[in-house]
């Protein structure tokens, strides 16, 4: 299937996938799910306290399981970790599913943080068959990047926005062809600064939720861009971005004059 704004590949595990994701943690009600459903959001990223998503997937998989992706994973705790296999298990009890899309291995920040043998241990977890692909979530992007580059896993969910672009030189360019991992992007208003009038250069207006979704999506390497919503008007907020499609040079160009001032002028990583 070809690549387009609306839909695409998740990178080389054949999945179909609508190129704006859902993820419910903010909690936006019920209703925002359900709405992202009926405008054909099929990727769903949850952890196990997201209890509305979990609460609408399971009434949508009991008429068609396999329109949806879900997303979910084990936490990276600095000093440890949770237990991938039981994570994967308490995920499938909850959801009331019998396998998940992608299990990842969150918040890695360091490559001592992903030793080898937790890298044979997620991947084994295909082989139960209650997985079908295997990933991770890495602050590190020159570890992402080389992972990615040397197909370890199948899916990388990485942080990119006008403000964050160092994914572009440091995994993206590594990842050419349609042989490469999926590519999922979060923070594509960098936790809303991007939309904070105090933060703008003085030359430029705040630009609009879905400008900052179309920077992210006019990527072509990002196959998902993760919408987190703390309510309905949020999510509507988000969703012209695909009708209205890849943003012009001058766009492109003013969204990254933005991202460099906030980007300077803002401590928070």
């Amino acid at each position: 299937m070809p690549h387009n704004f609306l839909e695409t590949k998740l990178g080389d595990t054949g999945l179909k996938v609508h190129r704006l994701g859902l993820s419910a943690s903010y909690w936006p009600g019920k209703k925002t799910i359900y709405n992202a459903i009926d405008k054909g959001i099929n990727y769903f990223f949850g952890y196990g306290f997201d209890n509305q998503m979990i609460s609408v997937l399971r009434d949508v998989f009991k008429k068609e399981r396999e329109r949806y992706i879900i997303a979910t994973g084990a936490y990276n705790l600095l000093v440890t970790h949770q237990n991938l296999r039981k994570t994967v298990e308490k995920r499938l009890r909850q959801l009331k599913t019998d396998y998940i899309d992608i299990f990842l291995f969150l918040g890695v920040t360091k490559s001592g943080h992903f030793p080898e043998y937790l890298r044979e241990e997620l991947r084994g977890l295909k082989k139960t068959g209650k997985v079908r692909y295997v990933g991770m979530s890495c602050h590190d992007r020159r570890l992402a990047g080389k992972l990615a580059a040397e197909n370890e896993l199948d899916v990388y969910m990485i942080r990119y926005n006008a403000a964050h672009r160092g994914a572009e030189k440091e995994i993206f360019s590594q990842l050419q062809g349609d042989d490469r991992p999926g590519i999922v992007s979060y923070t594509a208003t960098r936790w809303g600064q991007l939309l904070n009038a105090k933060k703008m250069p003085p030359t430029d207006s705040v630009p609009q939720a879905s400008d900052c979704y179309r920077f992210v999506l006019s990527n072509p390497t990002v196959d998902v861009c993760m919408c987190g919503p703390k309510n309905l008007d949020q999510m509507r907020a988000a969703l012209p971005a695909l009708e209205l499609g890849p943003l012009g040079e001058d766009d492109m160009a003013r969204m990254r004059r933005i991202g460099d001032y906030v980007h300077d002028h803002t401590r928070r990583f």
